[in-house]
């Protein structure tokens, strides 16, 4: 017996697989955990460079929020027994240079990277969104509960980086719409491989 006298309680972190799509359950959840792994790639490579900067708190704070979606994705690839994608150690690298580039650019150029990425997975979360209320609000409440908080935490980086300048980017929305197009082959990649 544990400490205190009382009974381990074992219990399964599997979900009852019975009742759900799960080829939408799985494409959802592998991309979204490619996703969130890919963000914390991305904040790491602006930490590098900016970590010491006067921007470094904030981009460690979103950061932070980052590593907790990972962790939730994380355990629900282990709960709805979905494989990862194969494209992760791509993501690896990509996320990381993508993060430490637009680092280079500056704080605005960080911080131009955090809209056009987190815009993009903020409509992507929509998207998924819509998918599961289609499919059964009832059935998939638990995870859309889980994306619709992400999706929110998204926006608020959204919102930091547009309060940090990244408008005034040389080249703004240049840089914004390369970022957007690599974040929707990333998505449309990490659904399916």
């Amino acid at each position: 017996l544990p400490a205190g006298g009382a009974s381990l309680r074992l219990c399964s972190t599997r979900v009852a697989q019975e009742g759900i799509n799960k080829p939408v359950i799985d494409r959802i959840i592998r991309v979204d955990h490619a996703g969130e792994y890919g963000a914390n790639r991305i904040y790491a490579g602006q930490m590098a460079v900016l970590g010491r900067s006067s921007v470094g708190p904030v981009i460690q704070q979103m950061w932070n929020q980052e590593k907790d979606h990972l962790k939730k994705f994380n355990e629900l690839m282990v709960a709805y027994r979905v494989r990862p994608t194969v494209l992760l150690p791509f993501w690896n690298i990509a996320g990381f240079v993508l993060g430490a580039g637009s680092a280079l650019l500056g704080r605005k150029g960080a911080m131009a990277c955090t809209v056009a990425v987190e815009e993009s997975i903020s409509e992507h979360y929509n998207n998924q969104i819509r998918t599961l209320i289609e499919e059964d609000p009832e059935k998939y409440k638990e995870l859309l509960q889980v994306i619709k908080q992400f999706r929110d935490d998204e926006q608020e980086h959204h919102d930091i980086g547009l309060e940090h300048d990244a408008e005034a980017t040389p080249a703004y929305s240049v840089l914004k719409t390369a970022i957007q197009l690599g974040c929707k082959a990333a998505i449309f990649l990490s659904e399916r491989i």
